[in-house]
């Protein structure tokens, strides 16, 4: 892929703003948090217009709550096609962690989501998509 080199015109508070964000998040320079913020608005655009995507959906939750084990295991079977890998995690005693690779139209994706993470006994839950 080709690197284009343009100019580009700030106002002095948004060029410092741009310079915050590349030194609070460790870009080397202003072009690479430029980069980031162009890609990340794209793989935004794509959520928006329901494209395929991957992502990935993080949940925490107490596996000694009732039928929330069975509950999770029904929700990913109606939606199998979508679902990538399951990976599982113990936390502690109680707590357990999944990390669900999904792939598919956005919109899908994000209800898929939202039925995971609004089951009872879930503590935290969260879709991050990618292109």
């Amino acid at each position: 892929m080709a690197i284009v080199r343009f100019g580009v015109s700030l106002e002095k508070d948004l060029l410092e703003a741009l310079d915050n964000y590349a030194d609070k998040k460790g870009f080397p320079n202003r072009s690479q948090a430029i980069r980031h913020l162009v890609s990340e608005n794209t793989v935004r655009e794509k959520w928006d217009q329901s494209q395929e995507v991957a992502g990935a959906i993080t949940i925490v939750y107490d596996h000694h709550k009732r039928n929330i084990l069975n509950t999770l295991t029904d929700i990913q079977h109606d939606y199998h096609d979508m679902i990538l890998s399951n990976l599982h995690f113990h936390i502690d005693h109680h707590n357990c962690m999944e990390i669900i690779a999904v792939k598919g139209k956005a919109g899908i994706l994000r209800e898929l989501a939202d039925k995971i993470i609004s089951t009872k006994g879930i503590v935290h839950g969260a879709l991050t998509m990618t292109q």
